[in-house]
């Protein structure tokens, strides 16, 4: 036993070695990957336009430009629609469509019904219209439905959607910059499906200066999809009453709005510079790319540079709404603003749209760009591959090496309960962790908080009535499983239905556990999800029938030891990695709130959130079946000699 020990500790202990050789090894990719995906008909650009997709149909419409030579030319207003699809994989524009009146600069979003197109100006007046584009493919015409009004005129806006609920901010109501609003409305879809035209309703502003030109996203925060308002422009409130351009950023909860019993708005961390009149987007689980916008640095010197002015700068900025954090997003081939970004359908995989847009005073582009964030991961190699593959190798040799000791159905069930109480214990530990214990947990603690610790704790709570009364009763009955039971005490047919109960809830179950760690192994290895699934279900089906209950828990031993101590090795690596060390960890946590255990919620509407006495009943339920029933743990309390040592 203590030469199997030495074994085993020597073998982690090179494997975390290597592991920590190599952790530093990694290529540094593009961030994104612009191309070009079409030019707008007008060659001379546009900007201001609405623009958005429907049915696989890019719309823009409107919009604004200064004729050639830009810099004696008065600036022109558009009507016309354009409609651009890919015909037997080629880009085709549609045209002949047109909107009431010239118009630009009104707020625009996607949504199912159509393209959903919010005030705007003709450069004579701010309008309050409200109407959808929608793209018909079979008639390959564009059909307009007025919708509800806004509240009141409203320009240079921006807007968001989050489900069937559209957020509009920001905007001045005529053509002067003082009239910049801190105004804030919302408009529920779902009216459209019973013929509806919808009302706006006027949401509280956030705690913040007036903008116009400005920002506005929507991404997941932790818990919850929230509304992003950032940057912009205004005239300053001191005396010289200049421009002022602003970076603060305003996160709006719904939930909180909702419930009434917290302050729907919170300031979060500024921009390093003004992105105004900019575009901002939602990529991946809690980023929020800005990919244009003016600093303001050439502010009022447009007529002196006229052509030689750089135009804005070429850099994008990224978001972290868990983090609360700004970051250089890296450099971009062009900066177009008072343009908006847009995706084709799928907020997760497909590109992002940048149609046209001004690239610095009175010049507009044509050009329309496809933007694929790509993936930063780190090179996998040889060394990498060995530890995995000496891991592996390591689990099917323990299960060969207990093949040779199973020489009845008890030792290949039970071990033939010579399994050392320590051994059957960690396999225990290891049995009820899995990647969502190792994975799960920790992505929901860190976009949250800790208030689902008292889950895991639970466990302990539970211990005390196991070992009374459960633990004894197994023993006296010397049971297999729990199913064993229960055909000694009602009849075959419920031990098979409680066992093929088991098996399906299993089979659900390591759906989910076997998917998260092969999406983890595919980011970093040239591995495939399903490539990964089947190594792992293989060789795990390998070394459990080789081994039977012997191998399993010995496997369970190394594999407790590697989990917990790849646990602690990376937490180690992140107190080392950050600013000022263990300090600084225990500070940012507590400034975002991390260590936040308990939600006192004892209301009617408390059994649908994270509420104390939701979260120790489902804790205790949690713990208490698996630990009372489930034939996995109750095989370990039967590999042991004695009770004493169960």
């Amino acid at each position: 036993m203590r030469n199997k020990i030495q074994f085993l500790c020597g073998v982690l202990m090179a494997a975390i070695s290597v592991g920590a050789v190599s952790a530093d090894v990694f290529s540094e990719n593009k961030i994104f990957e612009w191309s070009l995906l079409a030019d707008l008909p007008d060659p001379v650009g546009r900007s201001g336009m609405f623009v958005g997709v429907h049915n696989g149909a890019l719309i823009v419409a409107g919009g604004t430009n200064f004729p050639e030579p830009v810099w004696d030319s008065d600036k022109q207003w558009y009507d016309d629609i354009f409609v651009l699809t890919q015909e037997n994989g080629q880009w085709q524009w549609a045209g002949g469509f047109s909107l009431p009146g010239p118009r630009a600069y009104g707020a625009v979003v996607s949504t199912r019904y159509g393209v959903l197109c919010m005030g705007g100006s003709d450069g004579k007046r701010i309008y309050d219209e409200v109407f959808l584009l929608s793209w018909d493919p079979v008639a390959k015409t564009i059909q307009y439905q007025p919708l509800a009004s806004l509240p009141q005129p409203c320009a240079y806006s921006a807007a968001v959607r989050i489900d069937e609920m559209v957020y509009l901010a920001g905007g001045m109501y005529e053509e002067d910059l003082h009239t910049a609003m801190d105004t804030f409305w919302s408009l529920d879809l779902s009216a459209l499906n019973s013929g509806g035209a919808g009302k706006w309703q006027v949401m509280p502003s956030w705690p913040g200066p007036s903008r116009a030109f400005n920002l506005i996203a929507a991404q997941h925060n932790g818990y919850e999809y929230c509304v992003y308002v950032m940057s912009g422009r205004r005239i300053s409130d001191t005396e010289h009453s200049g421009v002022e351009f602003l970076t603060d950023v305003y996160e709006f909860s719904p939930s909180a709005y909702r419930s009434e019993k917290a302050l729907p708005w919170r300031k979060r961390a500024d921009l390093p510079r003004s992105v105004m009149a900019g575009a901002a987007i939602e990529v991946g689980q809690s980023h929020i790319l800005v990919l244009s916008g003016d600093d303001g640095s050439l502010w009022g010197q447009a007529e002196a540079l006229k052509d030689t002015h750089p135009g804005f700068p070429k850099r994008a900025l990224a978001y972290h709404t868990i983090t609360n954090t700004w970051v250089d997003a890296g450099p971009i081939p062009a900066n177009q603003v008072t343009t908006p970004a847009v995706r084709w359908s799928d907020a997760v995989n497909s590109p992002i749209i940048l149609a046209g847009g001004e690239i610095r005073p009175r010049v507009r582009t044509p050009k329309i760009w496809s933007i694929v964030p790509q993936l930063q991961s780190k090179t996998f190699g040889a060394v990498d591959f060995s530890v995995i593959g000496l891991y592996l190798l390591l689990m099917v040799g323990v299960g060969a090496f207990f093949a040779f000791r199973n020489k009845s159905s008890d030792d290949f069930f039970r071990g033939g309960q010579r399994v050392p109480w320590f051994v059957a214990g960690l396999s225990i530990f290891a049995t009820m962790l899995s990647s969502i214990t190792f994975l799960a947990i920790p992505a929901k603690a860190y976009m949250t908080d800790w208030v689902f610790l008292l889950v895991n704790m639970m466990v302990v709570a539970v211990t005390p009535f196991v070992i009374s009364y459960f633990l004894p009763f197994f023993r006296k009955i010397d049971a297999t499983s729990a199913y064993e039971y229960l055909e000694k005490r009602f009849n075959r047919f419920v031990r098979l239905f409680a066992s093929a109960s088991f098996i399906l809830f299993q089979i659900g179950r390591m759906a989910v556990v076997m998917y998260l760690p092969a999406l983890a192994l595919a980011a970093i290895t040239p591995l495939t999800e399903i490539q990964c699934i089947l190594i792992m279900g293989v060789l795990s089906i390998i070394y459990c029938t080789l081994g039977g209950l012997e191998g399993v828990v010995w496997t369970d031993t190394i594999q407790s030891v590697v989990l917990f101590g790849g646990a602690i090795l990376a937490l180690g690596l992140i107190v080392t990695r950050l600013d000022g060390g263990l300090e600084s960890f225990f500070e940012l946590a507590a400034a975002d709130h991390k260590f936040h255990l308990v939600n006192w919620d004892f209301s009617a509407s408390s059994i649908t959130t994270a509420s104390l006495w939701v979260v120790l009943l489902g804790g205790i339920g949690q713990s208490l079946v698996p630990y009372s029933s489930d034939m996995a743990v109750i095989q370990r309390y039967m590999s042991v000699a004695t009770i004493e040592r169960a």
